[in-house]
């Protein structure tokens, strides 16, 4: 995974009030904890934040954080967001070693075009995430899922998935990751279709009873009248 350096700068005060200020000067107030040390408060320059946070690994991203000129091995953690204006809000950097297995969650990422799709099948994600551990540097962007050969009713489970070089996969190997199926609709209309034909076929019984309880009773009309004669 490729590495991104980041520049922070020791933060003193803590508190709403100073949390305030730092975000309308446009940093977000965080801390750096790990490995034993004591935890440090500290701020970064949200554009710069923003950077680092929109590669292609996401959060799992490898950072060389920089404080008071000392490097430090980190993955931001906790990413705390204002969604409504977009903003960052807090952030913690969780320092790590080159030498230390990481468990993290991994999004998983399809691809290909199922032939069931092309079909007309609809693909159902059941797994947007897989749980991973690999040393930092084997930290992967995402775990493909590679649908191509999905038919409709067929799926894909953890077990199916190839982990990247150096990378291991803890989650369930038998949980489904995604599937192709009908869709709804076309469920729907096939379940009213079979009901419909079976309500057909229970009144055509049942109109065939009658014809014959009909004719029975007109068999033995006949017989009482030539009885009587």
């Amino acid at each position: 995974m490729a590495e991104v350096k980041l520049v922070a700068e020791p933060r003193e005060g803590t508190g709403k009030g100073v949390a305030r200020k730092l975000r309308a000067a446009g940093r977000v107030p965080g801390v750096l904890y790990g490995h034993g040390m004591d935890s440090t408060a500290l701020s970064v320059d949200a554009k710069d934040l923003f950077h680092v946070l929109h590669t292609g690994a996401g959060t799992n991203v490898l950072v060389d954080l920089v404080v008071d000129g000392t490097e430090h091995l980190i993955i931001p953690r906790d990413v705390q967001r204002d969604h409504i204006h977009g903003r960052f809000i807090h952030v913690d950097f969780l320092a790590v070693r080159r030498d230390e297995k990481l468990h993290l969650s991994i999004p998983v990422r399809i691809v290909g075009e199922s032939v069931g799709v092309k079909a007309g099948g609809v693909v159902e994600h059941h797994l947007w995430e897989l749980e991973v551990e690999s040393l930092p540097g084997d930290v992967p962007e995402a775990i493909d899922a590679d649908i191509t050969s999905l038919e409709i009713g067929m799926s894909l489970r953890v077990s199916d998935l190839v982990a990247p070089k150096g990378a291991t996969i803890l989650t369930n190997p038998e949980e489904s990751v995604v599937a192709v199926q009908q869709p709804q609709m076309a469920v729907e209309l096939e379940e009213e279709e079979l009901a419909a034909a079976e309500g057909e076929a229970a009144e055509g019984e049942a109109a065939e009873g009658e014809e014959g309880e009909a004719a029975e009773g007109e068999g033995a009309e006949g017989s009482d009248e030539r009885s009587e004669g």
